[in-house]
């Protein structure tokens, strides 16, 4: 009884940084998220080096879109409970999913290709917001602060620390995901591979943000 107990404690443990893990790997995986824009960076300027140049500030403004939505989780948990907090995620999530399943092929497009560090992050922060990346998260996070809550980690942390660790293991994931990808088609595949092989990604992320959606008002129920 006490194993099935310590089990259950650590997959609820587990559960949410494993989640914030791979939906930084599927973030990462998706091109619209940066990482063919940076490939196009150093197909232009003909050096690999201008890949993982750009990947960074991208992967930083990504990360500032997913912070921005943890901010807003963390003030409303100071004004409304968890449990309703569960419910709206969920409500947001089916309701912007089924907008982007009738508009995937819609994106914001301001910059050319003759962007420094600041055009990149900005660009990215716009990308990871209009796509809802940071929403798609919001389960997850809502997950790793009932953990702080309950003090399963074995101390009480302050609030937010969680969250923000969590921010960072999602940031690391699909900055090696994009970094991966990248070199693949830069290196070993080149850009044929994009034309035979092309996923509508765009499509696949609006499915994703339905599934977490329908995941999420499991979980509020």
């Amino acid at each position: 009884m006490l194993q099935q107990t310590l089990s259950v404690i650590q997959a609820e443990w587990l559960g949410p940084w494993l989640v914030m893990t791979g939906l930084g790997a599927f973030h990462g995986l998706n091109p619209a998220m940066g990482w063919l824009f940076a490939l196009s960076l150093g197909l232009q300027q003909r050096r690999e080096a201008a890949i993982w140049l750009a990947l960074l500030p991208i992967t930083v403004g990504h990360a500032a879109s997913v912070l921005l939505v943890a901010l807003i989780v963390l003030a409303g948990m100071q004004v409304v409970s968890q449990a309703t907090l569960q419910w709206l995620a969920a409500a947001m999530l089916l309701s912007f999913g089924s907008y982007k399943l009738f508009n995937y092929y819609r994106h914001p497009r301001w910059v050319g290709m003759k962007v420094g560090a600041r055009e990149l992050f900005v660009w990215s922060f716009l990308m990871a917001t209009a796509h809802g990346a940071g929403l798609m998260v919001v389960p997850a996070l809502l997950g790793v602060a009932a953990i702080e809550h309950a003090g399963h980690a074995g101390h009480q942390m302050p609030a937010g620390a969680g969250m923000l660790l969590a921010i960072g293991v999602h940031t690391l994931a699909m900055l090696v995901m994009m970094g991966v990808v990248a070199w693949l088609v830069y290196r070993k595949l080149g850009l044929a591979v994009l034309r035979r092989q092309w996923i509508n990604f765009d499509l696949v992320w609006a499915i994703a943000l339905l599934a977490v959606g329908v995941i999420a008002l499991l979980m509020a129920i």
